[in-house]
């Protein structure tokens, strides 16, 4: 997506929807806000026209329609006493889960992400999450429905990423694992969300930027870089470890307070099942880690003759991203420190 006037037009509508949404004292206009972030986005994924693009931005328009006018149906019902407020709730809930692509109504969310660039990704990874999740704090609370949704958004998200190559169907299927690890997060905690979506939004820029930066669209184009890239293969797994939750980068400090206030209301089981999810998705990056890291000078020599990867950039703007992850990971250190230190 190239950043002219048009398309800024179209970024800063993106704004004041998600901005309306947040601010609004009415559920009509949260509608509005969504609609207008809606049809801003829709333009921006079809910036650069193709034939992925044109697929993504249908499917994305369908279902978003989808959503709102669900929303918009039980927004009405709201109105009349014909339903309990447990069910327009739940059912309003729904239309939001729906919108945000968390489970099981993500099945449209990898197919949507296949087809966008890079920095449309990232839109729809992180921005595009804010305002849905600002407006179901509204009518999610810790109950069995939020429970359910919130388990089967960790385990459709830790499955699902098992036998993905393509960088972007991995990084969908990692943002569904996280929207369950967000929702239990806004169930307890406004501030507990803001920070796990905001260390969220940093690992994701960081690790967006490097498969920009490299052009890395499927998992297998790693074993393209040889030995004497071993450092860009590091700087890619220590962001995708983060983002699983490992120990002691980042993406763990998050996980780490989550876990902390699920103890505190004796909510043992969920803990453990979040755990072992987290666990998995940790499982298939380390998976790849390895599989780029040991496979054979030859076989990569190979695969660089017949598919050569694309150039590096200039060497300072690759030494500036290693230090930034560097930096990042330090930082996660830091926390992870600093918290066992305060609750143990």
């Amino acid at each position: 997506m190239q950043l002219n006037s048009t398309n800024l037009v179209f970024v800063l509508s993106l704004i004041i929807g998600s901005i309306m949404s947040i601010s609004a004292s009415s559920w009509f206009g949260v509608w509005m806000g969504l609609e207008i972030n809606l049809l801003s986005f829709i333009p921006l994924i079809m910036s650069k026209p193709n034939v992925l693009s044109t697929d993504s931005s249908i499917k994305y328009f369908i279902i978003q329609a989808l959503a709102s006018s669900t929303l918009l149906l039980f927004i009405t019902l709201n109105h009349f006493p014909l339903f309990p407020t447990s069910f327009i709730n739940q059912a309003l809930s729904s239309a939001i889960l729906l919108k945000m692509g968390a489970g099981p109504f993500f099945f449209w969310f990898p197919e949507v992400m296949e087809g966008l660039s890079w920095l449309n990704s990232f839109t729809l990874l992180t921005w595009q999450k804010l305002a849905p999740f600002m407006v179901i704090s509204y009518c999610l609370s810790l109950t069995t429905f939020s429970m359910i949704i919130i388990i089967l958004s960790i385990t459709s998200g830790a499955l699902g990423g098992l036998n993905q190559t393509s960088t972007r169907k991995i990084m969908a299927f990692s943002s569904i694992n996280h929207m369950g690890w967000m929702l239990m997060a806004i169930s307890l905690s406004d501030s507990l969300w803001m920070i796990y979506f905001m260390i969220y939004s940093i690992i994701n820029l960081i690790l967006i930027w490097s498969f920009y930066f490299f052009n890395l669209n499927m998992i297998s184009q790693l074993f393209n870089y040889g030995a004497h890239y071993n450092l860009v293969k590091l700087l890619i797994m220590i962001n995708l470890l983060s983002l699983g939750g490992l120990p002691p980068f980042m993406g763990f400090f998050p996980k780490w307070m989550i876990l902390q206030s699920m103890l505190q209301l004796n909510l043992m089981i969920l803990s453990m099942v979040m755990l072992i999810m987290s666990i998995i998705t940790v499982f298939f990056y380390l998976r790849l880690a390895f599989s780029s890291f040991l496979i054979s000078s030859s076989t990569s020599s190979f695969m660089m003759a017949s598919n050569p990867a694309t150039p590096l950039h200039s060497k300072w703007e690759m030494s500036l991203t290693v230090y930034f992850t560097l930096t990042m990971s330090i930082m996660g250190l830091s926390l992870t420190s600093w918290s066992i230190y305060l609750y143990l």
